[in-house]
């Protein structure tokens, strides 16, 4: 809880200006989350500086511009999976990934399940989306990335080394 409201506070403090630039960014990752959008192409839509960019965006967003886009990316292709009939390979190019590889082993590490078993799941489950608001089924999807993608996989290997061979860095 003070996370939230640490976080409510550094977003009151920013520029009123400043915050339209950055939701400017924020749209247009939106509105294209397939394309790539690397931090200097984000700064210049916002008119700011690329650090400054990358922290103000993580201060008013909570997390940095690239998690940001991989939650969207991995949202999108969770609607896909479910929604469509398109190939797994399709819509991990569909919606921003290079390689099926790296969209399948990250799709894994952020959902805890591969796209071929989410859509099997989603599939064999009965479901009455229509009664439901869009907004909240977004926000019932929407993939905790409180860490990096990277971190998480380092801390799973660490949970599966016996605590006798962890060593304590200092």
């Amino acid at each position: 809880m003070a996370d939230v409201t640490a976080d409510a506070a550094a977003v009151r403090r920013q520029d009123p200006a400043l915050l339209r630039r950055l939701l400017r960014a924020k749209d247009r990752m939106d509105a294209a989350s397939h394309e790539d959008w690397p931090v200097q192409r984000l700064a210049r839509v916002s008119g700011v500086s690329e650090a400054h960019f990358a922290r103000s965006f993580k201060d008013a967003f909570g997390v940095p511009p690239h998690r940001y886009l991989l939650t969207r990316r991995i949202e999108r292709a969770t609607a896909l999976l479910r929604d469509t009939d398109l190939s797994i390979t399709e819509i991990a190019f569909e919606t921003g990934w290079n390689s099926l590889g790296t969209f399948g082993r990250t799709f894994r590490d952020v959902t805890g399940e591969s796209p071929g078993q989410l859509r099997a799941r989603e599939k064999a489950a009965p479901h009455q989306r229509e009664r439901v608001p869009g907004c909240f089924l977004s926000a019932a999807h929407r993939p905790d990335l409180t860490i990096a993608v990277s971190e998480k996989r380092r801390l799973e290997a660490d949970d599966r080394v016996p605590a006798s061979q962890q060593t304590e860095v200092p």
